[in-house]
């Protein structure tokens, strides 16, 4: 059944609250306020009870899919589960009320979680020093350009190529591109690697940068990645690790061991903070020794028994990030971390790993697997098989909301045809995993038999398929009230329009 909107609700005169009038005087400020900035009409705003408020967006929120209902098996984002009490730990008044602009003396406590933070994913990634500041993964690669940008030329160099294999999240080029390099794809090998024998060719003085996920985009490890390493830094460049899959290695590998220079993590993939709807996020970046003077300012630094912000680091950046970062998603994670200890985050990654090949083992039989050996932290399958009877992956995609499952990630990467990209995560039992598997396969089986099934499907939620092209490029997001009729006859282009 379709839930009408809030005004759809409104009745005239209905209220949620009353408000006693006015008892203070005007302010002399308000004569300020000309006739031409007054609102002369009461705003249009729905006329409705509490009630009706309260069961409207709780109705709404029971249509939501989301990770705290669902299985969310979406590729290369890792959308785990957050834990319930590090967002209970966060909400205490004393961490709520803290403000970037308050004396560090005031504040000791979180700058020394800060402290810590960076000392602890420096120990985990291999790296010597990390900073909090950006907000988001893609932030996190800018940072990095930007850093690999004042390396170079502390060294009287101007290198303007950046490396990136055709398999990359397209947040790599787009950061590269945003700081002033020149990007050059290098393709992936026919095991699904970036292929060296390409990357020698193009490896040169004028290189920058290297940027890689390891695990890639298909799930797949690097194993020549020391190789690679050895290569760049002979050629005067950096190697950057997008650490956006780093959930299948902590505790296994340090990406630092590995031979990379700098990192963005993603706290909201690797440890247990809020992913995805506009933030807050966190990337923080990790750097070896040879960078860390380059990291943004202002840093932290011990003054007698105190931690204090300090800005003398000449050769930085500067700033990249208003204050300090997102100080409640950094203590979130940082209690993640906490709770979990080593052994705990090796199990993670463990599990993760374990998952993910299941679901590979499971479903090869019904679904084309264009790399055939173990993955890590998620497995790549392709819809060719079900392409064959005008079956496509975006019908099996809107199919599994039928099922009640999210669907995975499709047609990504690029390189693979029809691709459906799968990540379960270490949180998922299997009795989870053994649904979806059934779920997947009964869609396998139905591309045989209905396929027009698939291409009509969803059919049982709220919205069936909507023209997702005509809603990227033309969103209508605005509430209009109805015209009166005679403003219609009027103006025929006049319509009410409604946002399903």
């Amino acid at each position: 059944m379709e839930e009408p909107l809030i005004f759809e609700l409104s009745q005239p005169g209905r209220r949620a609250v009353t408000f006693p009038p006015l008892d203070v005087p005007t302010p002399p400020w308000s004569q300020m306020i000309t006739s031409t900035l007054q609102r002369h009409q009461p705003p249009a705003l729905p006329s409705v009870s509490e009630i009706d408020v309260v069961r409207h967006f709780t109705r709404l929120s029971q249509r939501n899919f989301s990770i705290d209902t669902h299985f969310y098996p979406l590729g290369s984002c890792t959308m785990k589960y957050n834990p319930k009490v590090s967002k209970m730990l966060i909400s205490r008044t004393n961490y709520r009320t803290l403000h970037p602009w308050q004396p560090p003396v005031t504040c000791q406590g979180m700058l020394w979680v800060f402290a810590h933070m960076e000392e602890l994913l420096a120990d985990i990634c291999g790296m010597d020093a990390f900073t909090l500041q950006p907000v988001a993964g893609a932030h996190g690669e800018l940072t990095g350009i930007l850093l690999a940008h004042a390396y170079h030329r502390a060294r009287g160099r101007s290198p303007h190529k950046v490396l990136i294999p055709d398999s990359a999240h397209g947040t790599n080029p787009a950061s590269a591109a945003l700081g002033g390099f020149s990007v050059v794809s290098i393709p992936s090998d026919r095991r699904g690697r970036i292929d060296v024998e390409a990357l020698k060719q193009v490896l040169d003085e004028d290189t920058a940068l290297v940027m890689l996920t390891n695990p890639n985009t298909l799930g797949l490890f690097e194993d020549r990645v020391q190789e690679i390493a050895e290569l760049t830094h002979r050629a005067g460049a950096l190697l950057y690790m997008d650490g956006a899959n780093l959930n299948a290695l902590v505790g296994l590998t340090r990406p630092g061991d590995l031979g990379f220079d700098i990192l963005h993590v993603n706290l909201h993939k690797t440890f247990a903070t809020p992913h995805g709807g506009g933030g807050p996020g966190a990337g923080p970046v990790g750097v070896k020794r040879a960078i860390e003077p380059f990291l943004p300012v202002p840093r932290l630094k011990t003054q007698g028994d105190q931690l204090v912000w300090s800005e003398d680091y000449p050769q930085s950046i500067g700033k990249v990030r208003a204050f300090h970062g997102n100080a409640l998603t950094i203590l979130r994670a940082y209690i993640y971390l906490r709770a979990l200890g080593r052994e705990g985050l090796r199990t993670v990654s463990q599990r993760a790993i374990l998952n993910a090949n299941y679901l590979r083992v499971r479903l090869k039989p019904f679904y084309h697997l264009p790399y055939d050996e173990p993955c890590l932290h998620e497995c790549i399958f392709s819809a060719v098989k079900q392409k064959a009877q005008g079956v496509k992956a975006l019908d099996i995609a809107k199919r599994l909301l039928d099922l009640g499952f999210h669907p995975p990630t499709i047609y990504f990467p690029l390189i693979v045809e029809e691709a459906l990209m799968i990540e379960p995560v270490e949180t998922e039992s299997k009795q989870v995993l053994d649904a979806f598997v059934n779920a997947m396969i009964a869609i396998a089986k139905e591309a045989e038999t209905h396929p027009e099934r698939l291409r009509e499907a969803p059919t049982t939620t709220p919205v069936r398929r909507l023209d997702e092209v005509k809603a990227a490029r033309e969103p209508n997001l605005r509430y209009r009230p109805p015209v009166p009729q005679q403003s219609q006859r009027a103006n025929p282009e006049s319509r009410n329009m409604k946002v399903l």
